[in-house]
């Protein structure tokens, strides 16, 4: 077994560290703390109570990891944040672990989360998903897979954004993001697909006209949410079955046209 420990770091022996891990200068680790195999934690970060982080997981200078959330009901209750394989968490990153509510705040696999990203308590983020520097997420907030979110977006609580959504820098989103859309624009709206994004991951030319002729049913056929999704459940394609799922889940408005 390999472990690399700075002279410096204050590392609780009640931790469960796996095999070649690098923990930095200064870096302060928790009693109920998890680490998987090779991640690399740089100097001066912490890793607090409830921490579950998985394997090849880098996490840079001063980053702040499962933190006490910023919710006046949380009473110190045992609650974790979970890190996926392979994620990438930049310089002061605050990442604040669940309430009562859910128990848990969780990024995924594969993502790449920038610095200043504050995720808060009880947050879910997909796999693969990059998340740009000093976005701001509030609590109870759902990202799906995929997700692209700009620099300096501030994200409202309970908010929904579905897989494979790109989201412009700067925004203030306060309404629910549908899946595979650009949004963007001040105030911001539905741009049209994340066609890039979606060719480079694999959609088929049929699934992307799909999506094309689904949104306009959703936007520009008049008819209303609830209307155009009952025109929506006639279709076969399972991309479409996944806009029909989003809406049936989000709890407030979506993105406008």
């Amino acid at each position: 077994m390999s472990l690399e420990i700075h002279s410096t770091a204050i590392v609780s022996p009640n931790a469960k560290i796996g095999e070649n891990v690098k923990i930095g200068a200064y870096v302060i680790i928790e009693d109920d703390v998890e680490i998987g195999t090779g991640t690399i934690i740089g100097s001066h970060a912490c890793i607090y109570n409830g921490a579950r982080i998985g394997n090849n997981v880098k996490i840079f200078q001063s980053a702040s990891i499962s933190n006490a959330p910023q919710d006046l009901k949380y009473a110190n209750e045992k609650t974790y944040f979970y890190i996926g394989d392979n994620t990438v968490i930049r310089e002061f990153a605050t990442l604040h672990r669940g309430t009562v509510e859910t128990g848990k705040s969780v990024v995924g696999s594969d993502c790449l989360i920038m610095a200043y990203v504050h995720i808060a308590h009880d947050c879910i983020v997909g796999n693969n998903c990059i998340i740009a520097n000093s976005v701001q997420i509030a609590g109870h907030v759902t990202i799906g897979n995929w997700v692209i979110v700009g620099g300096g977006c501030l994200v409202h609580q309970f908010g929904i954004i579905g897989d494979h959504a790109m989201i412009q820098g700067g925004m203030s989103v306060a309404a629910d993001i549908p899946p595979f859309v650009t949004a963007a624009n001040i105030p911001m709206r539905y741009s049209g697909l994340n066609s890039i994004g979606l060719k480079r991951r694999g959609f088929t030319s049929n699934d992307l006209q799909e999506l094309k002729n689904a949104y306009k049913i959703l936007y520009f056929s008049g008819l209303n949410t609830t209307n155009a999704k009952i025109e929506l459940e006639k279709s076969n394609n399972k991309y479409v079955q996944n806009i029909v799922e989003f809406i049936n889940q989000s709890k407030r408005s979506i993105l406008k046209k």
